[in-house]
């Protein structure tokens, strides 16, 4: 568990031999202490049982509508993979469903709420648990950097390129909507991040509009320098799609880069985005919502 540790009392050498008592003490008290630990409650406890690392910063960039071999070994690619390269590659990632707006929903919050379309929906409709409700219940920072979002907590359905329905956050009442910042304030002081954030870029710039190589681009200039700085802050970067082009069974892209990545690593094991939720709660020692909560981490990338 991170930031606690267990100091276990050493005997002294056979040589001095200490009273019995004063052993049955050391190892109650040990045993007294551990039990302190495993108490403190079912998000930390869950936590301290995982293989994931706790990064200083996350940062979750959902790309659009692309399968897995439309981006990766793509020539139209070369940023991402040059990612998966120097980091990790998910081979059989999934979406859950079509079309795009439920997929984030599962994504944040382990179900889609009832969301079935791309309507634009009732701000704060829900009240359900999710992952923005479960950082700040933990004492964690979240927050999202919205590609022409029209102004920061802005709720409007449409705005240019900008889409509502890739924004899940708006439609919990339990998340303030001053966490949804546009893009424009993104920092360059990467130890100004909340501990967890999304970005989510507008309809041309996550290749839904344009093409692969216009969001690769994207990425590269726009959170390029964020993911070099990753590699030697204690951070990560998670790049994934919310579903597939229809025609590949929802296989799609997902790469993790960062310090605690293990660098060309992969990993077939099947994961979908409730396991993403799962490994970002898992991190932060939160609750798990919806989905998440039957859903198992993403391991075997990681270098501790």
């Amino acid at each position: 568990m991170p930031g606690l540790s267990l100091s276990i009392p050493r005997f002294m050498p056979r040589s001095v031999p200490r009273p019995l008592t004063a052993v049955a003490a050391a190892v109650g008290l040990a045993a007294a202490s551990a039990g302190l630990l495993a108490g403190l409650g079912g998000a930390s406890t869950a936590h301290a049982a995982t293989a994931v690392p706790t990064p200083d910063h996350v940062i979750v960039v959902v790309m659009e509508n692309h399968s897995y071999t439309q981006v990766i070994g793509s020539s139209s690619a070369p940023y991402i993979n040059s990612l998966k390269t120097g980091g990790a590659n998910l081979t059989a990632s999934f979406g859950i469903t079509h079309p795009s707006q439920p997929n984030y929903y599962q994504l944040f919050s382990g179900s889609d709420q009832g969301i079935t379309g791309d309507s634009c929906v009732t701000p704060g409709f829900s009240s359900a648990p999710n992952l923005g409700s479960e950082l700040a219940a933990a004492g964690k920072t979240w927050g999202s950097y919205n590609e022409s979002l029209p102004s920061q907590g802005s709720t409007t359905c449409s705005s240019g390129k900008y889409a509502q329905k890739h924004n899940p956050w708006f439609g919990f009442s339990n998340v303030p909507t001053s966490s949804a910042k546009t893009f424009a304030q993104f920092p360059s002081d990467y130890t100004t991040l909340p501990q967890v954030s999304f970005v989510v870029p507008n309809l041309c710039s996550d290749m839904h509009d344009c093409s692969v190589s216009t969001g690769d681009t994207w990425l590269k200039n726009n959170l390029g320098a964020y993911a070099t700085w990753a590699k030697t802050h204690n951070s990560l970067l998670v790049v994934t799609f919310d579903e597939d082009n229809r025609l590949a069974g929802n296989r799609i892209p997902t790469v993790l880069y960062g310090r605690q990545v293990a660098p060309g690593s992969s990993s077939s094991t099947t994961y979908n985005h409730y396991n993403v939720l799962r490994t970002l709660e898992d991190m932060y020692g939160t609750t798990h919502a919806g989905n998440a909560a039957s859903a198992s981490d993403i391991t075997g990338i990681w270098t501790g």
